[in-house]
């Protein structure tokens, strides 16, 4: 088989395995070729239980070969059978992301055929350029949090040649009745657009693979033009710098809807649209897939709408008395006595986001009424600015040219709909401290005006 394992030299290889015959020749030859490599093996097996007492026999056929050849194998049951393919495909994903605690890369046994199929059925739906890469390896460290990748050995090999290599070297496997199957979109492609092709233009497949390889190369290029325009804080929204190139900026938003968001049933008119709103006033918004884009000044913000619309109960004031909470949508809250400031923000606060630059707030911690919470911005909130004069929360926030993505991610220490805090920003003159305080507390948390 034609087999680059050079690039892969040294490194933990987990095998995915299903126990069918590319997925067994994948690791027949992983385990033949692994100390030439210097690879350290192992395997997982994902038993989906959406082909019950199948499912099950294969993966006991996995687990003996596994046994028998001496690599060491994790497996992964389900819990309820999974009800799609969909479904199935995020569940695997979950698998691997578990097993990226033990190695390296998941080595899958997708194949020449399989590259076509997947490059066919994307120009049938009308993709773009990234759609003609096909399979290629896949980088998972953002969500592994560690350097992670995704491998396909088997892809520069056709289905003849793994056919061969199985029977050449009595390979065992067993067949998964679905593969047979014709009514999956892609089954119908591998088992009748495929092999007409391939009868029509002799060597069709490997010339995709090429095709798809020039692609990959392209689509690498304008990732590197696109990336200096992406900015991301957390968990604020990612934005894109305006950018008139629309090749250059459609790259960019594919990053944050398909990368970062991992939305698939994006359209060519979304991407139209949301190329357009920079173009509109700011505060300008434009929503779909779960996501809401809004025009500010020099670029496009897009939030998951989760975000926007975050509501909690909110927690006593006293909780975040010398203590870090980051369970607001990810923010750092906390309060302390402005005697111990320095050391805890050098001890504490910083060192958990080295990144962030914190504002430190002080007023008088005996002017906070009984029972005041920490929450975010609720309808019919008003807010008394330091030197005097009331006003509801949100025209405050247009005021200090607050975007609407960020609002309602902005702590706020309240007492009813009496905003006494706004953490980052500032507070109520109702709290500042004079000549009768005690207690001088300080507030910390991001400087959102830097957001």
């Amino acid at each position: 088989m034609n087999v680059d394992l050079k690039k892969y030299c040294g490194l933990k290889i987990c095998a995915a395995v299903s126990g069918g015959r590319d997925s067994m020749a994948l690791l027949h030859y992983l385990h033949a070729h692994a100390a030439e490599y210097d690879i350290t093996l192992t395997a997982l097996n994902c038993d989906h239980k959406m082909r019950g007492e199948t499912s099950a026999r294969d993966s006991a056929f996995v687990a003996d070969y596994c046994k028998k050849i001496g690599v060491p194998l994790s497996p992964y049951v389900a819990d309820t059978p999974l009800a799609s393919e969909g479904a199935a495909r995020l569940w695997r994903l979950k698998c691997y992301l578990e097993e990226a605690k033990k190695c390296d890369c998941i080595a899958t046994a997708h194949h020449l055929d399989d590259n076509a199929e997947t490059v066919l059925f994307n120009l049938a739906r009308g993709a773009a350029l990234n759609g003609m890469e096909g399979i290629t390896d896949s980088d998972l460290s953002a969500l592994a949090d560690k350097p992670f990748r995704l491998i396909r050995p088997l892809i520069a090999c056709s289905r003849t040649e793994i056919d061969e290599y199985v029977a050449a070297n009595s390979v065992p496997y067993v067949d998964d009745e679905t593969n047979f199957k014709t009514d999956y979109t892609r089954n119908k492609i591998r088992h009748n657009v495929l092999p007409a092709l391939e009868d029509a233009v002799p060597g069709a497949a490997r010339a995709i693979y090429r095709f798809s390889r020039l692609a990959a190369e392209d689509e690498e290029y304008f990732e590197r033009q696109a990336e200096p325009l992406l900015s991301r804080r957390e968990p604020y929204g990612d934005c894109i710098a305006h950018c008139e190139e629309k090749l250059i900026f459609r790259r960019a938003a594919l990053k944050i809807i398909a990368g970062r968001h991992r939305k698939k049933d994006y359209t060519g008119e979304q991407f139209e649209r949301l190329y357009g709103l920079q173009f509109a006033e700011n505060g300008k918004r434009f929503e779909f897939l779960g996501l809401t884009a809004f025009k500010e000044e020099g670029r496009i913000c897009i939030v998951d709408d989760e975000l926007l619309h975050y509501e909690n109960e909110g927690a006593p004031y006293g909780h975040f008395y010398r203590r870090l909470a980051t369970n607001y949508c990810g923010q750092v809250v906390t309060i302390c006595f402005d005697y111990e400031l320095d050391d805890y923000m050098k001890d504490v606060v910083q060192p958990c986001r080295p990144e962030t630059t914190f504002k430190v707030l002080r007023y008088d911690g005996g002017k906070i009424p009984q029972g005041a919470i920490v929450r975010f911005m609720r309808a019919g909130d008003r807010f008394t600015k330091f030197g005097g004069g009331t006003k509801n929360l949100g025209d405050w926030f247009t005021d200090k040219k607050i975007p609407l993505r960020l609002r309602k991610t902005i702590p706020l220490l309240c007492s009813g709909n009496d905003v006494l805090i706004v953490f980052g920003m500032e507070i109520s003159d109702k709290v500042k401290t004079d000549g009768s305080t005690r207690e001088v507390c300080c507030a910390i948390a991001a400087d959102y005006s830097k957001l």
